[in-house]
């Protein structure tokens, strides 16, 4: 199923990046879609995420499944050609590789990973529907010289620059190293969720040759964050290689610089409803490149969702 872009509706129910100062409204969808009886979550499971916007699974694949994704990983590190190609992205200082976009897409072996029923079937139940990958990466995190991933909602730039039109879309990390709590792990305010925080600043022509090096426009303002953090607290989920981090895609998030000699390498996979697919972009300027939003191929993945 391929899509032209459709028109923007004439209200945007989250708007961002048009006011002067920053605004932090209530959530307008659901969190959790599905139901204990058509996935494999737990309702226990579906209530904590409901509650705080996320869910780790600990060891969701073996070592010896993960062997082939983790090799992978290092070989595309190491070859000099990948660091040339559209798709990647490089850290602003060492040059050394940030993220690679689109695995999905020009790798085989990364392919039957963002495509594996585990995940699926999980995606599917918190979004109670078919699904296809809006955006799938590395994100390679290096010992001593990985940057950090300062704070944001994936929905925030989702919806202004991608066009995609509600909350109803989860991440997914895996961890092909350790994530420990000192090589730059992920952090989340748990709840945030619940929250809606309309940033500052009018987004720039062709912004995503810089945010993604380096993001500076669709962050949290200060005062937003310290409100979120005193009302919410924050939470840290690490694990072995191997385990998994589902996240809502409105939970502010973000990770600190790896200053150990401990590599941290995730592969990282936004599921989008296939009744969510992109409009036009809100902020009114072209939409980003497919690689980095998927504006054409909406194809259900397998297997389908038990409706």
């Amino acid at each position: 199923m391929s899509t032209a872009t459709a028109a923007r509706p004439t209200t945007d129910r989250y708007p961002s990046r048009h006011l002067p100062t920053a605004r932090i409204t209530q959530r307008l969808d659901p969190v959790v879609h599905g139901d204990p009886d058509r996935g494999p979550l737990e309702a226990s499971q579906l209530h904590f995420y409901q509650d705080n916007g996320y869910l780790s699974l600990d060891e969701l694949f073996s070592l010896t499944e993960i062997e082939d994704y983790m090799a992978e990983l290092q070989r595309l590190r190491s070859d000099r050609h990948v660091t040339a190609r559209k798709e990647a992205i490089v850290e602003p200082d060492s040059r050394e590789l940030r993220s690679l976009f689109a695995v999905h897409t020009h790798n085989e072996v990364l392919r039957q990973l963002c495509q594996h029923p585990k995940l699926v079937r999980i995606a599917q139940q918190l979004l109670g529907s078919d699904v296809y990958i809006h955006q799938s990466r590395i994100n390679y995190k290096s010992g001593f010289r990985g940057k950090e991933f300062y704070w944001h909602s994936d929905f925030e730039t989702w919806h202004v620059e991608d066009g995609v039109p509600a909350m109803r879309m989860v991440s997914c990390s895996i961890s092909l190293t350790p994530n420990t709590p000192y090589n730059g792990p992920l952090m989340l305010i748990p709840g945030s969720h619940q929250r809606f925080v309309s940033c500052v600043g009018e987004t720039p022509d062709n912004h995503y040759q810089h945010s993604l090096k380096r993001q500076e426009v669709g962050v949290p303002d200060d005062a937003s964050l310290t409100e979120l953090v005193n009302d919410f607290g924050l939470a840290s989920p690490t694990g072995l290689a191997g385990s998994v981090t589902f996240f809502e895609c409105n939970v502010m998030h973000g990770s600190n610089s790896n200053i150990t000699p401990l590599p941290r390498s995730n592969v990282f996979v936004v599921y989008n409803s296939v009744h969510n697919t992109p409009v036009a972009p809100f902020c009114g300027l072209p939409p980003r490149p497919d690689f980095i939003a998927e504006r054409r191929h909406f194809e259900p993945l397998s297997p389908p969702y038990a409706s």
